[in-house]
């Protein structure tokens, strides 16, 4: 291995810098170095990698469509390309890895264009733009889900099935078995909707208890991620039902708490997708609505065709809708167990693995016929 090691780039949201993270984690098992280009808004939540491994590549994404748009995100994204250029031969990695978003796009090119090899992981099941126009250049694509290039025959002979790695800490919450739910027990319920979906949840939740039988209200335990603004109404509600809560921006043990739950409402990143199956529990997913390549809803319906899940598009959340499905499960605990099951056996724990094994086949460190 040369002397760089690896460097992987993810930027944007952590559902591209948590397999980048865990993807780290595992080469650093095998005592090989790992450094992250990303950019300045995903470089505040990269507390994985140490400082030092941190460079940081001006990038843009595509919003508008005006001439005035276009050419600022295209100089932006220039500069990253000449950026990425002057920084790789200093560093040196024997070879570069992205995870999507368009804060990979310079980096990769980057590498293309000096014979660094290279290599692409697309979490999603619907892969997304900036994979799109890198994957014909790269010389391997990893897949968090099977068949994501299916019909595509150039880049699908490319491509490995990995999965989606997930962090260490997702890992070790996937110990824990389903715990059990005796009919009219405390049913546990997570809710989470990410930076673009914890208003819909804030939304929609809190009315749709308010709606259930006072029994069935008596019986939930709701941990529920809000937004700061969205906290006083959503506290305000649970706590005139006299339903047990707990509400906060943001929790750093969320796959513990998973584990701990017996039903969780999210949206459905690939990230999630990946530690609920990983983890193995039941959700109720809310695909993102307005996402371009609508790779949301295609990741949905892997776990919902494994059983694993309940898709409702954003048109059917509604509270009354929430309602019913929540009390639905509430009295059939054998069907989240059954869903419970089929989560888990959907998931990949050593996706992270599986990954460095292409990262290093890739940078001909492990020969190709392993």
């Amino acid at each position: 291995m040369a002397s760089g090691g690896v460097l992987v780039a993810a930027g944007g949201t952590g559902g591209h810098l948590f397999p980048a993270e865990a993807l780290a984690a595992a080469l650093a098992k095998r005592n090989i170095s790992v450094g992250l280009l990303t950019d300045a808004r995903a470089a505040k939540h990269a507390g994985a990698f140490p400082p030092d491994a941190v460079h940081i590549i001006p990038s843009a994404t595509i919003r508008g469509r005006d001439p005035l748009s276009l050419m600022k995100t295209g100089t932006l994204l220039t500069y990253g390309l000449v950026k990425a250029w002057m920084v790789l031969p200093g560093l040196k990695p024997a070879v570069v890895v992205g995870f999507g978003g368009y804060p990979t796009l310079t980096p990769l090119l980057a590498a293309t264009l000096r014979g660094i090899p290279t290599l692409i992981h697309e979490q999603n099941a619907v892969m997304g733009r900036a994979n799109r126009m890198l994957a014909p250049r790269v010389r391997a694509i990893a897949t968090g889900f099977a068949g994501v290039l299916r019909g595509n025959a150039a880049l699908d002979a490319k491509a490995t099935h990995t999965g989606n790695p997930v962090r260490p800490a997702v890992i070790a919450a996937a110990a824990n078995p389903y715990p059990p739910l005796d009919p009219g027990g405390t049913l546990k319920i997570l809710v989470f909707g990410g930076s673009q979906g914890a208003r819909v949840m804030a939304d929609i939740v809190p009315p749709a208890v308010e709606m259930m039988e006072p029994r069935l209200r008596t019986r939930l335990s709701i941990v529920q991620q809000t937004r700061d603004e969205d906290l006083p109404r959503v506290r305000a509600i649970y706590d005139r039902l006299q339903v047990s809560c707990e509400v906060a921006p943001f929790f750093k043990d969320l796959p513990a708490r998973m584990a701990a739950s017996h039903l969780v409402v999210s949206r459905s990143g690939a990230s999630t997708v990946a530690e609920l199956s990983a983890i193995g529990r039941p959700g109720i997913l809310i695909p993102l609505p307005h996402a371009l390549d609508q790779d949301q809803r295609a990741n949905a319906g892997f776990l919902m065709d494994a059983g694993g899940a309940i898709r409702l598009d954003q048109s059917d959340f509604t509270p009354e809708r929430l309602a019913a499905e929540i009390a639905a499960l509430a009295a059939a605990p054998e069907k989240l167990a059954t869903m419970a099951a089929a989560a888990k056996a959907a998931g990949i724990l050593d996706a992270a693995d599986r990954l460095a094994d292409l990262v290093l086949r890739v940078a001909g460190v492990i020969p190709p016929s392993r």
